[in-house]
């Protein structure tokens, strides 16, 4: 099944919703901090641009390492996570800084809304994991990521994978539209 998360904001003046971010399957999605490991910075940078240009393939080709399996998780967590904070900034910013109250909502190929805990398994982790970065919960985030790589079937993994990939690019590029901030690799993958 197909699953759409949506991004509501709204106007605190009038309590009115703004027009929605939405990401899903095909188009992803919000505690900004510029990262300083530079080859995690680099290899994300290129999967993101990747994915910006519609390769979703070989986006994930780019995450993946060709070393042994631990330290293949090991660089596979750091990424999520570094993909996951950067989102969580960018819903910051969207939500204007926090001043904004920020909705999400899992939608199925019907338009019918989703409990999370009914959500597809990549997608539960995915919106459990940026929920815990917005609450400024990194500890409770990287738990969410580290069951995933635990417990998830490879393909799960990599849908989680994709799914960062995915709301990374969509809310960098409505942050670019809106003029908020991106961090600087972002906004060079975005190009």
């Amino acid at each position: 099944m197909n699953q759409r998360v949506h991004l509501v904001t709204f106007d605190t003046a009038s309590g009115a919703s703004l027009p929605p971010t939405v990401v899903g399957k095909d188009e992803w999605v919000a505690h900004r901090q510029e990262p300083e490991d530079s080859e995690l910075i680099a290899k994300a940078g290129r999967a993101l641009a990747a994915m910006h240009a519609g390769e979703d393939n070989d986006a994930l080709d780019r995450l993946i390492t060709p070393r042994s399996a631990t330290p293949g998780l090991v660089e596979a967590r750091e990424i999520m996570l570094l993909l996951f904070s950067e989102c969580s900034g960018m819903v910051a910013s969207l939500g204007s800084g926090g001043t904004t109250p920020v909705k999400m909502q899992v939608y199925d190929d019907e338009g019918q809304e989703v409990p999370i805990d009914q959500a597809d398994p990549p997608v539960r982790t995915a919106v459990r994991t940026l929920l815990a970065q917005v609450h400024g919960d990194s500890d409770s985030a990287r738990d969410q990521i580290e069951i995933a790589l635990t417990n998830a079937e490879t393909e799960e993994v990599a849908s989680l994978m994709l799914q960062a990939l995915r709301w990374t690019m969509r809310l960098g590029l409505e942050c670019l539209e809106r003029e908020l901030p991106v961090a600087n690799w972002i906004t060079e993958a975005l190009r």
